[in-house]
């Protein structure tokens, strides 16, 4: 396996952008990208579209869609002894809230804080106490500020976890690998391309507000009318133990997840078998992929205007939505060698 830019990963995944404010990591993104495209425009979602031309007219346009926000909340209220209550802008489980230190982020600066629940500690709870999971509308943040973080603090901030980018064996582990990835993917793929694949009219879309319905990939796709989709993504990999074989999704090592359905969309069959063939034909390691629920910004691209040809191209990722999101650098590998291979080809 080749060296991996893994800095770039790390500023990717600790950049905070939840869904309507991924401005930060487009102003990362476009910093790594000069001299990659031919043009570079933000749409009015805020959507980074980015194309390189092709050397013959007519050419098939492809577009590959990387969304830059992650799971999040935005501030609701703020009490009159500072505590900040949210709404979540994307899908949490309640149980993997407690005890979380978190960053606001305000126009003028941000503030770390801690999230906890309401109610009793450990010491003065009742054994029924315990056994409740809060909702999540029932966590709230605390700046340490009391009564001045009325004066710093705005309905619509947002409000991120606060980990850190971390290695450990074979895995990155981080926040918001979901979707740092396919941003990473984006950037990367585009780098090791060089002067191939100019058969074809290659369209890289940093796109907004997936977390909340595939809002900035629909209007990008709208904007671009692709002949072909590819949705860059996270999948699960629930190879960990209380989860049957049959619900694993992808094993972490095998490689990436060549994505045939969700509850979003079907992939195009020949479509499909094409990036197989060429999977096989390079050596690359691939798994076929399904998801019975969930989407992806593929989908928008399927259904933009007349419609395209699409298929996801995912990377495994166990503990999703959490702040333990972990990846294998193999199957990362895998998902950056067949973009790459797949645009060199046209």
């Amino acid at each position: 396996m080749s060296k991996m830019n893994a800095e770039l990963l790390r500023q990717l995944c600790e950049m905070p952008g939840v869904p309507g404010h991924e401005d930060r990591v487009r102003k990362l993104i476009m910093s790594e990208i000069d001299g990659l495209f031919d043009e570079v425009t933000v749409d009015p979602m805020g959507s980074l579209l980015c194309r390189r031309d092709a050397d013959k007219p007519d050419a098939p346009k492809i577009m590959l869609l990387c969304h830059m926000d992650e799971i999040g909340f935005l501030v609701s209220h703020i009490s009159d002894k500072g505590y900040l209550y949210l709404q979540p802008v994307g899908g949490f489980d309640p149980r993997n809230l407690f005890s979380r230190r978190v960053l606001v982020c305000t126009e003028d600066g941000d503030f770390k804080g801690v999230m906890n629940p309401g109610g009793k500690p450990i010491h003065i709870s009742s054994a029924e106490d315990r056994k409740k999971i809060p909702e999540v509308g029932e966590f709230y943040v605390d700046l340490g500020l009391g009564e001045a973080a009325k004066d710093v603090i705005k309905v619509g901030d947002f409000v991120v976890m606060d980990e850190p980018f971390i290695e450990i064996g074979d895995k990155f582990v981080s926040k918001a690998l979901d979707n740092r990835i396919a941003c990473w993917l984006g950037i990367e793929m585009m780098k090791k391309l060089g002067s191939k694949g100019r058969g074809a009219e290659i369209h890289v879309v940093f796109t907004t507000q997936e977390e909340v319905g595939l809002r900035g990939a629909r209007t990008s796709a709208f904007k671009v009318q692709p002949d072909i989709g590819i949705g860059i993504d996270t999948t699960l990999a629930c190879d960990t133990p209380g989860v049957p074989d049959k619900d694993a999704t992808t094993v972490q090592g095998k490689g990436f997840g060549l994505h045939v359905r969700d509850s979003s969309f079907i992939a195009d069959k020949a479509l499909v078998r094409e990036i197989e063939t060429l999977a096989i034909k390079n050596d690359i390691p691939y798994q076929r992929t399904m998801l019975a629920a969930g989407g992806q910004d593929g989908a928008a691209a399927q259904q933009a205007a007349a419609g395209a040809r699409a298929v996801g191209i995912v990377v495994g990722t166990r503990y999703i939505h959490t702040v333990t999101e972990m990846i294998h650098k193999t199957d990362l590998q895998a998902a950056l060698d067949i973009l790459t291979a797949y645009l060199a080809d046209q």
